[in-house]
Formats: structure tokens, C-alpha cells, sequence
């Protein structure tokens, strides 16, 4: 089970430590795609940005930008943003604090940035407490379920336009198993919100959270 939309009420009950938007009077989107980089979709994913003249910010799995460091290059030079996404995708509410948090900052070791999102948006309070002075929790108001088989590339592409606003914090994956609704919904999304004066742009790593600590979050995805 997945939220397309971030709920209002579980965005106000955790929304103390954590970004789920950003408020702004301007036409911003702030796309993010998560799980890459991956030589099969990422190289794709950065060539239609381009083409929209579009920023975004790419929270990549350490293992993977060992694999692909040109990928992780490529991302950097295109002036796009970076975030933590684990070493191994790991899930919060299955591991240890210590374990968690130790891969999170063995990620951090080859992608040094202060933006974090977690995995399957699985994280417990202890966890978030533990990486809370090095990293802004970065979570979504979008969801496209681009990961999900069971929707039609054109299911994900509503749902990403029905649901997004200026300030959107919007969630692609770059990823294969993204790829049948990715390759659809991506440059249709880009044109639809182009066409209509919005821009897109990276998180900026300087990004404020409220005050106070969240809670266990209760939202996932894949």
C-alpha cells in the first residue's frame, strides 16, 4: 500500500523534522527520482531533463554510484542535486539503529550531501534522531508509482499531474523496474507543467526543517 498524495493529517502530525514540500509563491516543481543511478535509465532520465531544462535532485544508493561513479558524475555535472538513499536500500523498520545509521553514513562517504531520504519511506523516530544533526529528511508530497506493476503507464502519469502543485516534491524512480511507467510518464509530466510556466528545480542542501521530532512514520513506497 502506497499515498499517491501525502495525506494532510500525517503531514502535519510529522511534518516537524521532515520536508514534504517546499513553500514557495512561484511555479516550482522539485522532481526527485530515487534508487539510481543505473546505466539503464539514468543516462535517459538526464538527457530528457535537459531537454525540459529541467533540475532535479537524484537520491542514490551508495552500491549503485560504486558501480557507476560516471553515472554519479554525470548526474553532478548537469548541476542536479544528490541525496543519501543508504548503501543498500535498506529498510528502517527492519533494522537495528546502529546498523541503519552506520549504512547511511557509509553511503555518506562517497555522497557527501546534508539531504537523506529514506528507503520505502521506512524509518523509526531513534533513527531519524541518530541522523537528524547531519541530514534534512527529505519525504514527498507526490508519489507516481512508477514502481508499480500493477498501473498503467498512463495511471502513473495522472497521478502525477492530478496531484502535483506549485512546491510539489514529486517522486520518479531511476530504476528497471520504474522503467515501463518512467518512460511514459516522465517526458509527459515535464511537458504538461512546461507548457503551463512551471520550472523544476533541484533541493538546495540548505534546505530548513521545522522545530520539534516526529514520530514512527507510517508512509511507504518501493
Amino acid at each position: 500500500m502506497y499515498f499517491v498524495k501525502s495525506p494532510l493529517l500525517l503531514c502535519k502530525l510529522y511534518q516537524r523534522n521532515e520536508i514534504w514540500n517546499i513553500d514557495t509563491r512561484e511555479k516550482d516543481i522539485y522532481l526527485t527520482f530515487d534508487d539510481g543511478p543505473v546505466p539503464e535509465t539514468t543516462p535517459w532520465i538526464l538527457n530528457v531533463l535537459e531537454k525540459y531544462k529541467a533540475q532535479a535532485t537524484f537520491f542514490c544508493v551508495g552500491e549503485n554510484v560504486v558501480r557507476n561513479p560516471n553515472l554519479f558524475d554525470s548526474i553532478l555535472s548537469r548541476g542536479h542535486s544528490v541525496g543519501n538513499h543508504t548503501f543498500n536500500h535498506m529498510n528502517g523498520w527492519k533494522s537495528p539503529v546502529k546498523d541503519y545509521v552506520d549504512n547511511v553514513m557509509k553511503c555518506n562517504e562517497i555522497i557527501p550531501t546534508t539531504l537523506f531520504r529514506a528507503p520505502y519511506g521506512r524509518i523509526k523516530r531513534a533513527q531519524i534522531n541518530e541522523l537528524r544533526p547531519y541530514f534534512t529528511m527529505i519525504f514527498y508530497s507526490v508519489l507516481t508509482g512508477d514502481f508499480d506493476c500493477e498501473i498503467t503507464p498512463a495511471k502513473c502519469l495522472n497521478n502525477a499531474v492530478i496531484n502535483t502543485r506549485a512546491g510539489s516534491i514529486v517522486v520518479f524512480h531511476d530504476s528497471l523496474k520504474a522503467w515501463p511507467n518512467l518512460k511514459y510518464a516522465l517526458p509527459a509530466f515535464l511537458e504538461h507543467f512546461s507548457m503551463q510556466g512551471y520550472q523544476f528545480k533541484a533541493l538546495p542542501y540548505g534546505i530548513k526543517t521545522q522545530k520539534s521530532a516526529s514520530n514512527l512514520l507510517t508512509l511507504e513506497y518501493n
